[in-house]
């Protein structure tokens, strides 16, 4: 009933920029927390950036000053700008959406960058 689609993954050379979307859809009643996960093969699903009902925003140490994570209400969608991106960014990225006792997670955009 209530999913949430990914967009704006590829291919990027280090340094270059992308910009991931997340968009929800379905049963939501208010102004959710959001977040954004990547995981790299046979790597733990870690956390990337938090923003909350508030709009307040964290990020993980690895990405700090290079990645954004903003929110537009109306659309029901988070984005994540990821600017002077490197290779150990590569990874799929899935958003990540706390619902009640449930949760939702995107079906996960491949992000690339090339060395």
């Amino acid at each position: 009933q209530v999913q949430l689609v990914e967009s704006g993954g590829g291919l990027v050379q280090a340094g270059g920029s992308l910009r991931l979307s997340c968009t929800a859809s379905g049963i939501i009643f208010s102004i959710r927390t959001m977040r954004w996960y990547c995981q790299a093969p046979g790597k733990q699903r870690e956390l990337v950036a938090t923003i909350t009902s508030g709009g307040s925003t964290n990020y993980g140490d690895s990405v700090k000053g290079r990645f954004t994570i903003s929110r537009d209400n109306a659309k029901n969608t988070v984005y994540l700008q990821m600017n002077n991106l490197k290779p150990e960014d590569t990874a799929v990225y899935y958003c990540y959406m706390p619902l009640g006792v449930n949760e939702y997670w995107g079906q996960g955009t491949q992000v690339t960058v090339s060395s």
